[in-house]
């Protein structure tokens, strides 16, 4: 008996299971629907991934991702350009920014501080946002790394070049459950978290 094949949508759930948080099942599933879909909304999905590879960047000066460089947030007359959010990955800025609560700008460090996966200091943007501390004249910084044991690592580092550079360093208060993530935590959870941050 002949065993079934379909190389093309084979390769496809293997592609798609390539993703992050996307398991076998759910690649089958993925699979299975993008095949049953209209050819325009294909073509759509194609086209809109197509135009992301080609159009989005990482900003130069923040490494936010971004169409134009520097970003909108960096580029802005209204942000307070003297206080400093750090977070780990871009999706974290747009979770913050959705709470309406911070007006200052960021810098994505790319990653935390995770020496058994082999992450140190040196493969973070840290060196890139010690320099922006003087030349922007940097007074207040809030690190907002995720409250897992990479992120509190992360935290403590930077508090520790940070303050003898004269500039105040604020934790994200309480309200964000250990072990979780920025970027699945809702705005008001946020919000609070940031009218209640700490000094480290």
């Amino acid at each position: 008996m002949e065993r079934f094949s379909a190389n093309s949508l084979e390769k496809l759930i293997n592609e798609l299971g390539k993703l992050p948080g996307i398991g076998p099942k759910s690649a089958q599933r993925l699979a299975y629907h993008i095949l049953k879909s209209g050819k325009e909304d294909i073509d759509n999905l194609a086209r809109a991934m197509a135009e992301v590879k080609e159009k989005v960047r990482y900003c130069s000066k923040c490494y936010n991702i971004t169409e134009s460089d520097p970003c909108p947030v960096c580029s802005s007359n209204k942000r307070n350009k003297n206080v400093i959010c750090i977070v780990e990955e871009p999706l974290d800025i747009l979770s913050l920014e959705k709470t309406g609560s911070f007006n200052g700008v960021y810098h994505v460090l790319m990653g935390s501080i995770s020496p058994l996966d082999g992450i140190g200091p040196e493969d973070l943007k840290i060196k890139e946002l010690l320099r922006r501390i003087e030349p922007e004249k940097i007074s207040e910084v809030i690190i907002a790394t995720n409250p897992d044991v990479e992120g509190e690592a992360t935290a403590l580092f930077l508090s520790k070049i940070l303050k003898p550079l004269g500039v105040k360093v604020y934790r994200l208060a309480l309200g964000i459950p250990m072990g979780a993530s920025l970027e699945y935590t809702d705005e008001v959870t946020l919000a609070r978290a940031l009218e209640g941050k700490r000094e480290i």
